[in-house]
């Protein structure tokens, strides 16, 4: 009993509102790159599409299909996100894959909102879900900037 318990704290209050309210939620029509990326563990997916300029992101659509985390992750990211570079979100997709393998602090600015995922860190099954919005942006982004650097060539 104690397991549903711990569960049920797990999905607090904070990440359900998260959750309920994913900024960038939706599509772009002409955006710059766009990624997918899916757990295979618990099938959450999320796919992002970005607009970058001047190496920073200026826009973002969010398709989020994932449990509450990986939701609320979307939504700490969406909000953090846009206006960052590419080592800005990098940097920030890192601190949070350490902050749930490895217990390490919350990320940096603008990434701190993901301290409301900490209570996650127990529930390795989740992790996956939580970093697939992050993951996505960094790849997308990555995308833009290879492309950029062919087309300089």
């Amino acid at each position: 009993m104690s397991g549903d318990t711990d569960l049920i704290k797990l999905y607090s209050a904070r990440i359900l509102a998260l959750a309920a309210d994913i900024p960038h939620l939706g599509r772009l029509e002409a955006p710059d790159a766009t990624m997918k990326r899916r757990s295979p563990l618990c099938g959450s997916a999320v796919t992002v599409d970005v607009r970058v300029q001047d190496g920073r992101l200026v826009d973002l659509g969010q398709d989020v299909k994932a449990c509450a985390l990986g939701q609320a992750a979307a939504a700490v990211a969406g909000a953090a996100a846009v206006g960052a570079t590419l080592d800005q979100i990098t940097k920030g997709r890192d601190q949070l894959r350490a902050m749930l393998k490895e217990q390490g602090p919350v990320p940096d600015a603008p990434f701190d909102g993901f301290e409301v995922l900490t209570p996650a860190v127990a529930y390795k099954n989740r992790h996956a879900s939580i970093m697939l919005s992050m993951e996505a942006i960094v790849e997308a982004m990555e995308q833009v900037t290879s492309t950029d650097q062919i087309s300089k060539m």
